[in-house]
């Protein structure tokens, strides 16, 4: 008898939040192709609700996201009809562009590469003061992802983009408050209850506005 997988995406609706929970606590929450796809389809279902009117996004376990799953990204290199399939990776950060609905994130451990980057589609963060981000892009030597050379300046200022984006460096929770990536730092266990304050007060808004 096999044991059954838990779902990598938890679906929870309250006072019309839709909260997305990423669920693969045991790889830190990294993204292969399933949650990629979860991610994305969720977002759509999300946006079409009327019953839904902000999203919430956070991790569970001790990590908001550590990336890309490093199994699937050796496979594309070993596994040619692998890396045929394509991708859902564009999925997600199409899903993530087309949102007309706030998207709030709750960043409650560390944020790698997606992890980081997906944060310039959000409108409000909130991270746990025990949270950190890292875009680990020039230490690879790869150019950074998800439209962040784009997305983080506008948010951040260009130095201080420049800074989290080009230096492979970890970024506390603290700094990314006054670089301006996030606007409130909280306790651990302060994190989602001050989240879900500020996602009703918006959900208390005509979607519409």
């Amino acid at each position: 008898m096999t044991e059954e997988q838990p779902v990598p995406l938890l679906i929870s609706d309250e006072n019309r939040v839709r909260t997305l929970t990423l669920n693969r606590p045991d790889v830190l929450n990294a993204f292969n192709e399933e949650l990629y796809l979860a991610t994305a389809t969720a977002l759509h279902e999300a946006a079409t609700d009327p019953d839904v009117a902000v999203v919430l996004l956070t991790g569970a376990g001790r990590a908001f996201s550590a990336g890309n799953d490093l199994v699937e990204m050796q496979r594309r290199i070993t596994d040619p009809t692998f890396n045929e399939q394509g991708s859902h990776f564009s999925t997600m950060i199409d899903a993530l562009t087309e949102l007309p609905k706030p998207l709030i994130c709750a960043v409650n451990g560390v944020g790698v590469g997606i992890g980081a980057t997906l944060l310039g589609y959000a409108d409000l963060v909130f991270m746990s003061s025990t949270a950190r981000l890292k875009t680990p892009f020039t230490s690879l030597g790869v150019a950074p992802e998800a439209a962040s050379s784009y997305l983080l300046p506008r948010l951040m200022g260009r130095q201080n983009a420049a800074w989290l984006l080009m230096s492979s460096e970890w970024v506390d929770a603290e700094e990314a408050k006054q670089m301006g990536l996030a606007r409130q730092v909280c306790a651990p266990d302060d994190l989602l209850p001050q989240a879900r304050r500020h996602a009703n007060i918006l959900a208390e808004k005509p979607i519409s506005s």
